[in-house]
């Protein structure tokens, strides 16, 4: 039997439908952001990065780096292997605390990337609940998806957002146990939930909420707690879930909840049991930028600002950039071909890196490409961005709008 091509063929339709994905080999400089190197068919070139998930820089503060470099001198590089073997590195614990205080819980609980803290946190928390109804946001991420299905508990999916949709799933699963699971921002769109709204309709109805905070945990809050510091609502949220790996640039996720909570799934949760733990330096890293982003503002400041000229530069250039309230700034393509070869214009012909985002990231006809201002482009590199984008747009007669409603 030809096994090979079951894999050649599998690829072969994904090519056919634009969606087979091509990651530049980029080398990121230290003290440089957003500068980098694209190892480039013909050669090392210097390109900008546009699309980072770092979005305040943190992975090139020098408090961070230090905190890395100086616990792998002092304690070396991995961590042993799981927590359950070698113990709880002193590392992840004070990181632990540090989070826990961070969002006004009793406890946190560390993963190796915000995907499997969702992934094992829902799955392993909706497990242990008898006769737990899931009630999914339409728009969910697939780590949230994924969790909901191992978990092996019935699902119901409310419309994006929609509050009365959300209230007509709730009373129709009467008194059963509940577990509403949503995100504050949402990373393609860049619309955030109505957090205290979900808090009302769960208490009134007797449901447990879970929040994904990925997107905003660093970014919003006097201290980098996400939307729900910013919009006090931390206390009314049973489990908070985010990430070390985007504003805080890093790596790693973790779950914050009650010591109960906390604990049960630091016992039961396969996803954590069985997985060797953060390296002492990780977590020491992680730590060190979220000591930094609770003290300082300035970040957080800085990359509001910038977002708010970048968008207000593409829309005056014309540009169908989507309407959001956050730091995410899509522009709409809306075909995958069309997205690929912008992007690789860009690249290839401006030094510009931003990836296209096709199917099933996005669903089919809405593909874009997905800006993220940091406090460290300049006004200099928006203007660049804005000259090599009209050229790209031009180039490739794709459609221009003034401004795209958020949908």
């Amino acid at each position: 039997m030809d096994y090979q091509s079951f894999f050649t063929s599998a690829l072969t339709r994904l090519q056919s439908e634009q969606r087979y994905r091509v990651f530049a080999d980029i080398e990121r400089l230290a003290g440089r952001f957003p500068d980098a190197i694209w190892h480039s068919p013909a050669g090392p070139k210097p390109i900008t990065v546009w699309c980072s998930n770092d979005y305040l820089g943190m992975g090139q503060n020098r408090d961070v780096t230090r905190a890395m470099v100086e616990t792998a001198w002092r304690v070396g590089t991995g961590a042993g292997g799981t927590r359950n073997i070698s113990g709880n590195s002193h590392a992840i614990v004070d990181l632990e605390a540090e989070l826990a205080d961070l969002h006004g819980k009793d406890d946190a609980l560390v993963f190796t990337s915000g995907y499997v803290s969702n992934q094992t946190g829902i799955a392993t928390l909706a497990r242990l609940i008898p006769g737990c109804l899931i009630v999914s946001d339409a728009l969910n991420h697939n780590s949230m998806i994924e969790g909901v299905r191992q978990s092996g508990c019935e699902k119901a999916i409310f419309r994006h957002n929609d509050m009365a949709h959300l209230e007509e799933v709730l009373i129709a699963a009467g008194d059963r146990p509940k577990l509403i699971v949503f995100e504050s921002v949402y990373s393609m769109d860049g619309d955030v939930s109505p957090i205290h709204a979900v808090c009302d309709l769960a208490e009134r109805y007797g449901a447990m909420t879970y929040l994904d905070e990925v997107h905003a945990v660093g970014m919003y809050g006097p201290r980098g707690g996400g939307i729900a510091e910013r919009d006090v609502a931390m206390h009314r949220i049973d489990v908070i879930e985010g990430t070390l790996g985007k504003a805080f640039g890093v790596m790693g996720g973790y779950i914050a909840a009650s010591k109960a909570m906390i604990d049960a799934v630091r016992s039961f949760a396969p996803g954590f049991i069985f997985t060797t733990a953060l390296p002492p330096a990780v977590a020491a890293a992680a730590a060190a930028s979220v000591r930094h982003l609770k003290n300082s503002s300035v970040e957080r400041e800085h990359q509001q600002r910038q977002v708010a000229r970048v968008k207000a530069a593409l829309i005056r250039a014309g540009l169908p950039v989507l309407d959001t309230e956050t730091h995410i700034v899509p522009i709409m393509v809306c075909d995958a071909e069309a997205c690929k070869l912008a992007s690789d214009r860009l690249l290839e012909k401006h030094g510009i890196y931003i990836q296209p985002i096709n199917y099933p990231t996005v669903p089919r006809g809405t593909e874009r490409l997905r800006i993220t201002p940091t406090p460290l482009h300049t006004d200099a590199h928006t203007q660049t961005l804005v000259r090599a984008l009209t050229e790209v747009w031009g180039a490739l007669s794709l459609t221009l709008n003034a401004k795209v409603a958020a949908a």
